[in-house]
């Protein structure tokens, strides 16, 4: 099955987390950078001409701002990570970005996804040409999303104790496995000492 982007976000045995792959038919020349308190999607050398063919390819999709972790499928991961910064709650700054930015507006209206996760809140979002649905991610329970078929918040079980372990989980491990043409990944893991950032290659 294809779902496009997919991100996932909670708390397991080990930490707090989230993560995210990019799964692509039409743009797979991309690879997942790691940058201060970041992680951006950007296209591989020699792929760069790529943006002006989409400019949603290239975006931050995990910021870490004052001890949360932001994740989302593209430049509404700065603008959530903003709010947050200005003092705004995590659901008002998902739901907030996710209505003012609204659906990317390519040949297939794809929807925007996001999540946010601190030490005492987590939710997980999207926006779709249909409307906008922000959720409470539960204490204890991990949830994904993407933007085709798993378009509403699903639990799910992740297995990983670190970033790295993370960022490999989301790209074939568990129910990941089952979902088609995986290309990079990314994940922020909190173990109760600072978030710690890694990505995957497939």
């Amino acid at each position: 099955m294809y779902l496009g982007r997919i991100l996932a976000v909670g708390r397991n045995s080990s930490g707090s987390f989230v993560a995210y792959r990019v799964s692509s038919r039409s743009f797979p020349n991309r690879t997942a950078r790691l940058l201060d308190e970041r992680v951006a999607i950007v296209p591989v050398e020699g792929c760069e001409g790529d943006v002006f063919k989409n400019p949603y390819i290239a975006y931050n999709c995990i910021r870490i701002v004052d001890g949360t972790a932001v994740v989302s499928n593209g430049s509404h991961t700065d603008t959530i990570a903003d709010k947050i910064s200005l003092g705004m709650n995590l659901k008002d700054a998902l739901g907030f970005s996710l209505l003012t930015m609204d659906y990317e507006k390519d040949e297939l209206n794809t929807p925007r996804i996001a999540a946010a996760i601190n030490d005492s809140d987590a939710f997980i979002g999207i926006v779709t040409d249909d409307g906008i649905n922000v959720r409470r991610v539960p204490e204890g329970v991990s949830m994904y999303i993407s933007t085709y078929e798993q378009t509403e918040p699903a639990e799910t079980t992740f297995e990983a104790g670190n970033a790295e372990e993370a960022a490999e989980f989301i790209l074939g491990g568990g129910d990941f496995a089952a979902f088609t043409h995986p290309v990079t990944s990314a994940a922020a893991f909190n173990t109760g000492d600072g978030w710690k950032l890694a990505t995957g290659e497939k």
